[in-house]
């Protein structure tokens, strides 16, 4: 994913929300130096994984081996100074293993339930598509209710609580393809691709100088987790009108009505762009989202969720152009 940004020159000016949501801005800014100081070249990556805290929202980052991907979740989690489990998805992995499971204590004489590692802030699940869809589907009542069922006790799990998602194309050896309706539960889909010549010598570099990606750098929390929570109410406060409401339902029933899509943007996926759209809003000072916003975050929020016809994929239709194609025939609101 590239950094989001602004589509038409004709984009109103940012206006103050006030001290507090200023402050807050530039404490969230605070995080993308902080990951600065470990990742090199991924800033609309950064951006994203920004955006799904603020939004309340997952993420999936796809790419191949040796990208970064699990060095950006982590480096994410250390600057905003939350607790963080890692799954390392592989196809033995059980569903217990992943939400937790009832263990017998033999001195108590019953069962008490283990907590998995998905009782955290920030569950980096390396590899997600390496695992069986049954382990994977283990994680859909955590994403979507923010809960773990068991036994018939249910457990709520903290607040804030994200799955970053790591996965391999799905074309390399040893994946299974994420059943759709866990795929819905994310709310980005980043696609991370190999770094420019100049950010690749400059990754180089800093090994060459003693870089170590395990201690991360010298990352530090610049972050509290009550600013956190107060950025995510700040962000769902940014106001939408009436005509970029109908811009949205106007770009889903597009994708919808397009010859090359078998199935097209749902609902629930209007309602992922509009928050995503929020949360971008907010991070630039504007009041309210524009159509700008919408168009920056439609790609990377819907690029998961539409199906192509077989044979549009044999004829080497991307879903991104599809999306883009969309955005251009799709009239916007003055």
């Amino acid at each position: 994913m590239e950094n989001p940004a602004p589509q038409h020159d004709a984009a109103p000016q940012p206006q103050p929300q006030g001290a507090s949501a200023d402050a807050l801005r530039q404490a969230v800014h605070r995080v993308r130096v902080e990951v600065g100081k470990a990742v090199v070249g991924q800033d609309g990556a950064v951006t994203g994984l920004l955006i799904a805290v603020l939004a309340r929202g997952h993420v999936l980052l796809e790419g191949v081996p040796g990208v970064a991907k699990t060095l950006l979740v982590r480096s994410v989690s250390r600057a905003l100074g939350l607790d963080t489990k890692r799954i390392q998805f592989t196809p033995d992995l059980m569903p217990g293993d992943v939400s937790g499971s009832l263990i017998y204590d033999a001195k108590a004489g019953e069962f008490e339930f283990r907590e998995g590692p998905v009782f955290t802030n920030i569950v980096l699940a390396d590899e997600i598509n390496r695992t069986p869809p049954k382990t994977q589907s283990a994680l859909l009542e955590a994403m979507e209710e923010r809960q773990v069922s068991a036994d018939g006790v249910t457990r709520p799990l903290p607040d804030p609580f994200v799955v970053a998602a790591t996965q391999n194309p799905v074309e390399h050896e040893g994946t299974y393809t994420l059943p759709e309706a866990q795929l819905d539960r994310f709310l980005l889909k980043l696609v991370i691709d190999l770094p420019p010549r100049d950010a690749e010598v400059a990754v180089l570099r800093r090994h060459a100088d003693g870089f170590t990606p395990r201690e991360l750098g010298g990352i530090v929390p610049v972050i509290t987790l009550e600013e956190i929570r107060a950025a995510q109410q700040s962000a769902a406060q940014v106001t939408v009108t009436d005509d970029v409401l109908a811009y949205v339902v106007d770009l889903a029933r597009a994708t919808r009505q397009s010859p090359s899509v078998q199935l097209g943007a749902s609902p629930r996926a209007s309602t992922a762009l509009l928050a995503a759209a929020k949360a971008w809003a907010w991070l630039g000072g504007y009041p309210a989202i524009t159509p700008d916003h919408v168009q920056a975050m439609l790609v990377p929020v819907w690029r998961h969720r539409i199906r192509l016809r077989p044979d549009a994929e044999i004829e080497g239709v991307s879903v991104d152009a599809v999306l883009n194609s969309v955005v251009q025939q799709t009239p916007v609101p003055l």
